[in-house]
C-alpha cells in the first residue's frame, strides 16, 4: 500500500540533572561540593533514506521519543550524553507541525536534520559555591526535550511530472521513456499510486520523471485519486501534459487540457505556472487533422506540441532530449524552507503569570521557577535563600505584595505550595 501521510509524535530526551555531592576524602577537610553536571539528553533526527519509497511504517508505530541524559555524579563526573533517535523516512518527506502546518523540516537532502532537540543537563551544585554559601544543597534538573505532533507529507522529489486524464498513456509513456513497470490497463485509475522511473539522456545524463495518477475534473477538490497525488506534482520543475489527442474516449483535447490546468491552478498558482510541455498522445490512431488542429490550439498559447505515440514508439526519440535541454534553463528541485519556530526552553526567559484563585491564594504559572524548586532542599537554610533571591530577582515577590498578598496567604508553583511570610 502506498502511504504519503501520517501523523507522529515525537520526543526528544530530557537532560540529565545535575547531582548533589560533596567531596570526602581521608585527610581531607571540608572537601566542598563536587556534583557533576547532568547529560544532554537524545536529539530526534531525521534522516532520508533511498530503500523508503512510502510512510507506511508510520501507521504502526505513531510514538518516538529519544532516551533522556545520565545524571551527574559525585567527584564532578558529567553524566553521559543520551544517544539520538534516528527516524528514517523516503527522500521528499516534509516534517510539518501538526496543528499549524507550518513546515518544520524538508529531509530532501543527504545529511541527517534534528527536528527535536533534546534538553540541556542540569548543572551540579559545583556551580553554586561561593563565599557566602559554600555548602550548597541543591542543584539544577536537566530541561525538558522538545516534543512535537508532527504531520509528514511525501513529496516525490522528481525533475518532471506527467499529468492528464486517466488512461490517457500517462503509464505506457513512462513505461517506454523509463525501466519503470508500472500496471498497464484499459481502464480508469489503472495506477493507484505515483510511479517513479529514471530517464537516460547520456552517459551522465538523466532526470527523473513522475507518473501522476488520478487527475480528473474535481480533482482539486477530493474528486477522484487526485486530490490525494497533486501534491507530488509541487516539487516538479517540468510538467508533461499528455493528452489524448485522437478523442477515442470521446472527449475534445482542448477541454481535457483546459480541465487539467484549472485543476492545478486549483490546488496551487504557482503549480499552474509551472513550464509544459504538451505531449498529443494516441497520434497512431488519430486523424491528422484532429492533430494539426490541437496543434494550433496548443501552439497559440506559447506552448510546445510534440505528437506522441507511447504504444508504437513515434516521436518518442526526441522527447528526452528535449526535456533535458528545458530542465537545464529551469531551476533546481523545490526545498521547503522552515517555518516553524518553537517555543524556548531557555531558563533565561522568566516569564510568569500570576493568577488570585483563592481569596488567600495565588498561583504562580512559571516553569522555569518548577525547575529551580525541583532541584532545591526546601528543608536547607541556603537552598530556600537561593530559591527566594529569584523570586526577588524575577519582580514576583514584587507583584504578590501589589496584588495585595498577606501574611500565611497560599502560594502555589506547580505541584508546590508555600504560606507567605514577611
Amino acid at each position: 500500500m502506498f502511504v504519503d501521510v501520517a501523523k507522529i509524535s515525537i520526543k526528544a530526551g530530557k537532560g540529565g540533572d545535575g547531582a548533589v555531592s560533596f567531596h570526602r576524602e581521608k585527610f581531607v577537610a571540608a572537601g566542598g561540593p563536587d556534583g557533576g553536571d547532568g547529560g544532554r539528553g537524545g536529539n530526534v533526527i531525521f534522516q532520508a533514506d533511498d530503500n523508503l519509497s512510502t510512510l507506511m511504517d508510520f501507521r504502526y508505530q505513531r510514538k518516538y521519543a529519544a532516551r533522556p541524559g545520565e545524571n551527574g555524579g559525585a567527584a564532578r563526573c558529567t553524566g553521559k550524553n543520551a544517544p539520538d533517535l534516528v527516524i528514517r523516512v523516503p527522500r521528499g518527506t516534509v516534517v510539518r507541525e501538526a496543528s499549524t502546518g507550518l513546515v518544520i523540516a524538508d529531509i530532501s537532502g543527504d545529511g541527517p536534520v534534528v527536528v527535536a532537540k533534546g534538553g540541556r543537563g542540569g548543572w551540579g551544585n559545583t556551580h553554586f559555591a561561593s563565599p557566602t554559601r559554600q555548602i550548597p544543597k541543591f542543584a539544577k534538573p536537566g530541561l525538558p526535550g522538545e516534543e512535537f505532533e508532527v504531520r509528514l507529507e511525501l513529496k516525490l522529489i522528481a525533475d518532471v511530472g506527467l499529468i492528464g486524464f486517466p488512461n490517457v498513456g500517462k503509464s505506457t509513456l513512462i513505461s517506454v521513456l523509463s525501466a519503470a513497470k508500472p500496471k498497464i490497463a484499459n481502464y480508469h485509475f489503472t495506477t493507484l499510486s505515483p510511479v517513479l522511473g529514471v530517464v537516460r539522456v547520456g552517459q551522465e545524463q538523466s532526470f527523473v520523471a513522475a507518473d501522476i495518477p488520478g487527475l480528473i475534473e474535481g480533482a482539486s477538490e477530493g474528486v477522484g485519486l487526485g486530490h490525494d497525488f497533486l501534491r507530488h506534482v509541487e516539487r516538479c520543475r517540468l510538467l508533461l501534459h499528455v493528452v489524448d489527442v485522437s478523442g477515442c474516449e470521446g472527449r475534445e483535447p482542448a477541454e481535457d487540457f483546459e480541465k487539467i490546468n484549472a485543476e492545478l491552478k486549483n490546488f496551487s498558482a504557482e503549480l499552474a505556472g509551472r513550464p509544459q510541455i504538451v505531449l498529443g498522445n494516441k497520434c497512431d490512431i488519430a486523424a491528422p487533422e484532429q492533430i494539426e488542429a490541437f496543434r494550433a490550439y496548443v501552439e497559440g498559447l506559447g506552448l510546445t506540441f510534440l505528437p506522441v505515440s507511447a504504444a508504437t514508439n513515434q516521436g518518442l526519440k526526441s522527447l528526452p532530449g528535449l526535456v533535458w535541454e528545458r530542465l537545464q534553463a529551469l531551476p533546481p528541485v523545490q526545498v521547503y524552507e522552515p517555518e516553524f519556530v518553537p517555543a524556548a526552553l531557555d531558563v533565561g526567559e522568566r516569564r510568569y503569570t500570576i493568577e488570585r484563585t483563592g481569596e488567600h491564594e495565588f498561583t504562580i504559572d512559571a516553569p522555569w521557577l518548577e525547575r529551580i524548586l525541583a532541584g532545591s532542599d526546601v528543608d536547607d537554610y541556603e537552598s530556600l535563600q537561593y530559591f527566594q533571591r529569584q523570586l526577588a530577582d524575577s519582580g514576583i515577590l514584587a507583584e504578590l505584595v501589589e496584588r495585595g498578598v498577606q501574611e500565611e496567604d497560599t502560594i502555589k508553583i506547580g505541584e508546590y505550595e508555600f504560606d507567605y511570610i514577611f
